[in-house]
């Protein structure tokens, strides 16, 4: 982590409680850290991708309303860094989440990468690639 980046270690110390907000249907903190202005990107789990910051933050707002509150996430972040003004975070999501329509809570294990850049005075995302992990354990992949 460079010298002049000890903000985005902050703002990292923080970003597990957005996505745990997100994943209880809360939109709000997500929200408060998506980029305002483009380029923007959204890489889904299911696939496909969405393309400009509106669209992303809609697309995100459609996503946490199928959520439902008692889910509970952690971010086991492999690597990140930041310089002047891009930051990334690297590693897997492990969630167990409540989904509208269904009976039983979800599990839920993710790769992730995040790209954020400064805007307005902060950290926003503006590139969120989220895939399904196979194997939860780092063990079955070395």
């Amino acid at each position: 982590m460079s010298d002049n980046s000890a903000d985005f270690e902050q703002f990292m110390k923080g970003r597990e409680a957005v996505g745990q907000a997100y994943i209880t249907g809360d939109i709000g903190p997500l929200a408060a850290i998506s980029a305002r202005h483009d380029p923007a990107t959204f890489f889904s789990p299911q696939g496909g991708y969405v393309q400009g910051a509106a669209d992303v933050l809609s697309t995100n707002k459609r996503g946490a309303g199928q959520f439902q509150p008692g889910g509970d996430t952690q971010f086991e972040i492999l690597h990140m860094w930041a310089s002047g003004d891009l930051g990334y975070w690297v590693g897997l999501q492990h969630a167990k989440v409540w989904m509208e329509g269904q009976k039983d809570a979800v599990p839920m294990h993710l790769r992730i990468t995040e790209i954020f850049r400064r805007e307005d005075h902060g950290w926003k995302l503006i590139h969120r690639h989220a895939d399904p992990h196979a194997h939860p354990t780092a063990e079955v992949d070395r």
